[in-house]
């Protein structure tokens, strides 16, 4: 047994840390070492418990109601509405996107009105359950236009998406009036709160501007929020909330007609651990409604801090004033943002490069938690030296060989062989990599401009082909 631990923990070497208050993207720590010690615990506990039957476990039956009573209560919900415990952020707008698919059987062809900015996940559940997605440009302030979303909208139209906030820029939508126009249409509203939603209540506790979003805007419908970002929980629990049973009703899935138990299921899933619900549960009940005040305003103190970082160097831009926790800036002529990630990575730094969208520049984002607070200097200091470094080194040069192959790639016929054209020419091919001849340098600051040039379709192909590449067993 001790030398499979050991292994585990040799194969976390390359890792992000997740303890260190300095990976700003996928995970959210609360600088809290007994809460992690606390939610390990919980999880192992109820690791081989199954979520599938409620008779069988009714201790997961129990904690899903709590999170679920306590999520309502945080978001201003009224009496009768419900909710249901997800995997993850994404299994709740999947089931947000099908429940109002199925809410409107007569509709044929059903769509949904979403802004440029809506989560990606929104486009996944459209291909997966057939629901159109209509998107529609932001204005200049990055947030979901209204009257554009209005004329958007059709006979055909089952759902409308706002974001609270949206995770690209940090804002959030104008979610009074999308509701309203989605009232007045008698069709769903859905909030993406699965970043903001367990801050932005303590941010109007403690006396900060946030736009009106949750279940006090008449004409929400559903909210999405997840435990694992700023509830502090393990990973994967998320909550899909409802303003009453009827919304929630088509979400819930039942078959009898086969010679098995008959199925009935809340979630998208069948088995599921309940260790993931514990987790959430346990440290819901240690932290409580006080603790997580705490804790957002140690992540708002943060985000303020890592504001006032990015203001302080001429040669970078904050993209918009956050509503809550995330923070994007971009960069003049001066810096390359994909070296200044390198950069800040070499620094024991990680935050997340995103790509130019449209007439948008690239741009850097970071998610603050409430562990950045305490190395809040830290960050400034590497920021400041990561900027020099990206001046002094110049704009990334593509070699215009590889940009000539990527202008000649066609994404609907991308296949290993194109494949590993574009690889060869961008040099990532080695004799020596572990996944069939694929090596990624440490510094990816080329990788991310060469993706930067590529068209949305063609840089989707190529991430599918990545992931594939990747994803194939090495022989023994």
């Amino acid at each position: 047994m001790d030398d499979v631990l050991a292994r585990l923990e040799q194969l976390r070497g390359d890792d992000l840390p997740v303890h260190s208050g300095r990976t700003l993207a996928y995970v959210y720590d609360s600088g809290m070492p007994e809460l992690d010690r606390l939610a390990a615990a919980a999880v192992g506990a109820f690791a081989a418990t199954n979520g599938l039957d409620p008779t069988a476990f009714p201790s997961l039956l129990r904690m899903e109601n709590d999170l679920v009573a306590f999520g309502l209560r945080l978001l201003t919900a009224p009496e009768g509405a419900v909710g249901t415990v997800t995997s993850g952020g994404t299994e709740s707008v999947l089931l947000a996107v099908q429940g109002a698919r199925d809410a409107f059987p007569h509709v044929s062809r059903p769509s949904m009105v979403v802004p440029d900015t809506v989560h990606a996940a929104f486009h996944k559940a459209a291909h997966y359950f057939g629901v159109e997605a209509r998107v529609v440009p932001t204005g200049s302030d990055f947030r979901a236009d209204v009257a554009t979303t209005a004329a958007a909208c059709d006979e055909s139209t089952v759902l409308v998406v706002g974001s609270a906030p949206s995770y690209a820029h940090g804002v959030v939508d104008p979610i009074t009036d999308l509701a309203a126009l989605a009232a007045e249409r008698g069709i769903r509203c859905h909030v993406d709160a699965c970043i903001g939603g367990w801050v932005l209540p303590y941010a109007a506790r403690l006396g900060r501007a946030v736009p009106a979003w949750d279940f006090a805007v008449p004409g929400v419908t559903s909210i999405s929020v997840d435990l694992h970002k700023y509830g502090y929980a393990p990973k994967g629990a998320s909550l899909l909330l409802h303003r009453d049973s009827a919304v929630r009703r088509p979400q819930l899935f039942a078959w009898a007609d086969w010679p098995g138990y008959t199925m009935l299921n809340s979630t998208m899933q069948s088995t599921r651990s309940g260790g993931p619900v514990a987790g959430a549960w346990a440290v819901l009940q240690q932290v409580g409604d006080a603790g997580y005040e705490r804790l957002s305003d140690q992540a708002l103190r943060a985000t303020d801090a890592v504001v006032a970082a990015v203001e302080a160097q001429p040669a970078l831009r904050v993209v918009a004033a956050p509503d809550s926790t995330l923070v994007a800036f971009t960069t003049d002529e001066t810096c390359d943002p994909f070296t200044l990630v390198d950069e800040m990575t070499e620094r024991g730094w990680y935050v997340q490069p995103q790509m130019r969208f449209r007439d948008q520049p690239a741009t850097v984002h970071v998610s603050v938690s409430a562990a950045t607070l305490a190395h809040v200097e830290g960050f400034t200091a590497a920021l400041a030296e990561s900027v020099a470094a990206a001046v002094q080194a110049g704009p990334v040069q593509v070699d215009p060989e590889v940009a000539a192959v990527v202008g000649l790639l066609d994404p609907a016929t991308l296949d290993d062989a194109a494949f590993d054209g574009l690889l060869a020419a961008a040099g990532l091919v080695s004799e020596s990599a572990d996944a069939d001849g694929l090596s990624l340098p440490t510094r990816r600051a080329e990788i991310n401009a060469l993706l930067d040039l590529a068209a949305p379709p063609l840089r989707e192909a190529v991430m599918r082909a990545f992931l594939d590449r990747l994803s194939r067993p090495t022989p023994p």
